[in-house]
């Protein structure tokens, strides 16, 4: 298949090789670059890169790890299909943890930070619905500026480990839903932290990492081909419904 890199996803020289390419390749899942059912070789990849086949062998073995793909002996690594489970297991410790980060960061709320926030909102807005890659990274960046704000960075980092079918999922719904409603979410989070509302950013943060739960059987519904059949019938509990 075609592991041809665009200019994002090209090594830099002089960096870490393991972690960029384990980036690079994860990046390119989540993004739907790689489809599930693809068959990435080893050997290809490491042709592409002119790398040894080493730092391959180790971004695929956590790549494994994230649920991303699944190595075959002899048959080469296949890009695994998302599991609506582990997205729904995702969802819930990243409320749990961001619930908690907004509530800190809206305690304690700075002119400065307002500012970023309102600077980061007007870009969001100014972005077409077509540019799901841009609005992904914008997203990221929004959620964040709040863990480095509360002084969470660790948190956050706890959260990038476990997101990793989560932002597939969020990846195809910037594709097929207008990015209006997200940003209207991110706004609402962001003027109750600037009226330093921690109960209403708290509250805003839970019903904006909920609405995964009822993009979720749509998506499903919708591309098939990139969900486990097993998992295809999504229940929702309805007490963690907004």
């Amino acid at each position: 298949m075609n592991v041809e890199p665009r200019r994002e996803w090209t090594l830099e020289q002089g960096a870490p090789i393991g972690p960029q390419l384990y980036r690079i390749l994860r990046e390119r899942i989540i993004g739907a670059d790689l489809t599930p059912g693809s068959l990435i070789s080893e050997s290809e990849v490491a042709k592409t890169y002119s790398l040894s086949r080493q730092p391959v062998r180790e971004a695929f073995i956590k790549l494994a790890e994230d649920g991303l793909v699944e190595i075959r002996p002899q048959r080469g690594t296949l890009v695994r299909k998302i599991s609506p489970a582990a997205v729904m297991d995702a969802r819930f410790v990243r409320e749990a943890i961001e619930a908690d980060i907004v509530k800190l960061v809206a305690e304690e709320a700075d002119e400065a930070l307002v500012k970023e926030l309102t600077g980061q909102l007007a870009i969001q807005r100014e972005l077409p619905d077509n540019e799901a890659d841009r609005f992904i990274a914008l997203d990221e960046r929004f959620h964040r500026t709040l863990a480095e704000a509360a002084g969470k960075a660790y948190a956050w980092k706890m959260i990038e480990e476990v997101k990793a079918q989560m932002d597939r999922v969020r990846y195809l719904s910037a594709l097929h839903f207008p990015k209006r409603a997200l940003v209207a979410q991110h706004t609402e989070i962001a003027e109750a932290i600037a009226r330093r509302d921690a109960q209403a950013a708290e509250q805003a943060m839970r019903g904006h990492l909920r609405k995964i739960l009822i993009d979720l059987p749509a998506i499903a519904e919708a591309r098939p081909d990139f969900f486990e059949t097993a998992d295809r019938t999504i229940t929702i509990n309805k007490e963690e419904t907004p």
